[in-house]
């Protein structure tokens, strides 16, 4: 295993840092003030997407792009260390055409899609003209285990029929969103099998039945794309619109999650990097009973602590998207459930330290640490709870331990 970074992933980043002081750092206040109004953005984005797109810092994160697709196609390794840069500014993903949920379902369209489905949908969605969401979550079961979901996708002639209620569906309100998918059950038989009864549908988003509800907060926070609650009403689309085989979503589903996931916990690492650079810089500044807070033994400790836990976090993620490069998404399927556990604790824990160095002015808009906490915090629900992970690698333990049963006896004093 061999984790540095190759030269052409030291330019990339450099060649992105430089990109996010020059263009998008100077406009983030401007965005956020602009969001706090509930509107979104769009002219700030397209203005970056333009310049991204012509510093060639384009579709940085799918690998195996064909020739005539615009982009660069970076491995996973050579992808997360530029991840962790534009993570330090929750929204800058999109201005490279990285910004989920559009990375997931520009790889389940680049696997799975008809020729006829990627003209249509994936080749816009390259381009960075339109957005897309992604509809599987939903209100009324527990959601943690996929095979809950209950929306029915239902044949009708040339026709499939959608009924059900979705929320946390990102990116729906976004002015460019033109469809969703929306993974549904289309086997109702009693005795199918509880992975084999789900089905993915592109949904354009003009289809009539398509009602978004409300942009759900996350703790308070609204974010302008919107994590919205949409109700699918008798929604009628063509058979043709089926995203691979049907009965097939919940494989197709997991085939989304692994690379999403080294996405997730590089942008997160970025951001915890963000909070403890911003917690050192008010230790320096700030006074309390004649001493600097970085002359107190316990802040020296929260700053030591954020420092070992980031790298370690680093090293595991970076492990993880090397063993997905080398033995392929399923091989990794464990090593991408603890990366996701440990990714988001290590934003509550970090972020958290840095609110408590910051005292009132922590938990207010004026930085960016309530915001970055609190999505820290929903990390710990969002493609997987911590419990389902945790039951995830504890099993492939136990299992190592059931194959090697008795190999730890000669450890044990015999009287």
């Amino acid at each position: 295993m061999d984790f540095a970074y190759s030269k052409k992933t030291q330019e990339l980043q450099e060649n992105l840092e430089q990109f996010m002081s020059r263009y998008v750092l100077p406009r983030y206040q401007e965005f956020e003030d602009i969001a706090a109004r509930g509107e979104f953005p769009l002219a700030i984005i397209d203005e970056l997407k333009a310049k991204a797109y012509e510093a060639g810092l384009w579709n940085l994160f799918l690998p195996g792009l064909q020739a005539d697709e615009p982009g660069m196609g970076l491995s996973n390794m050579e992808y997360a260390p530029l991840a962790e840069i534009m993570g330090r500014i929750p929204w800058a993903s999109e201005v490279f055409n990285c910004s989920p949920p559009d990375t997931g379902n520009m790889e389940l369209l680049h696997l799975f899609a008809t020729d006829e489905q990627k003209q249509r949908w994936l080749v816009p969605l390259l381009e960075g003209k339109i957005r897309s969401c992604f509809s599987m979550t939903e209100p009324d079961v527990a959601s943690s285990d996929a095979t809950n979901i209950c929306t029915t996708v239902r044949r009708e002639g040339d026709e499939y029929v959608i009924n059900g209620r979705k929320w946390f569906t990102t990116g729906a309100m976004h002015p460019n969103c033109k469809f969703a998918i929306v993974m549904g059950v289309s086997n109702e038989a009693e005795d199918a099998s509880r992975h084999e009864r789900h089905s993915m549908v592109i949904v354009p988003m003009e289809t009539p039945g398509v009602t978004i509800v409300r942009n759900v907060a996350i703790m308070h926070h609204y974010a302008p794309e919107g994590h919205c609650e949409i109700v699918y009403k008798n929604v009628r689309v063509p058979v043709s619109y089926l995203l691979g085989q049907e009965s097939a979503g919940f494989a197709l589903a997991q085939a989304r999650l692994g690379p999403g996931r080294v996405h997730h916990c590089m942008r997160t690492i970025g951001q915890c990097e963000l909070a403890l650079e911003l917690m050192c810089e008010r230790t320096l500044s700030r006074k309390a009973f004649g001493k600097t807070l970085n002359e107190y033994a316990n802040v020296q400790d929260w700053i030591a602590q954020s420092r070992v836990e980031i790298d370690q976090a680093r090293l595991l993620v970076l492990h993880a998207a090397w063993k997905m490069d080398t033995y392929g998404n399923k091989a990794a399927h464990i090593d991408v459930s603890a990366i996701k556990l440990v990714a988001a604790r290590l934003q509550t824990q970090v972020v958290d330290r840095a609110i408590q160095v910051f005292g009132a002015m922590g938990v207010t808009p004026d930085t960016p640490l309530s915001f970055l906490w609190s999505w820290g915090r929903a990390m710990r629900f969002f493609d997987g709870p911590d419990e389902v992970h945790l039951r995830a690698i504890a099993r492939t333990e136990l299992k190592k331990a059931r194959e090697n049963l008795g190999a730890t006896a000669p450890y044990y004093r015999v009287s």
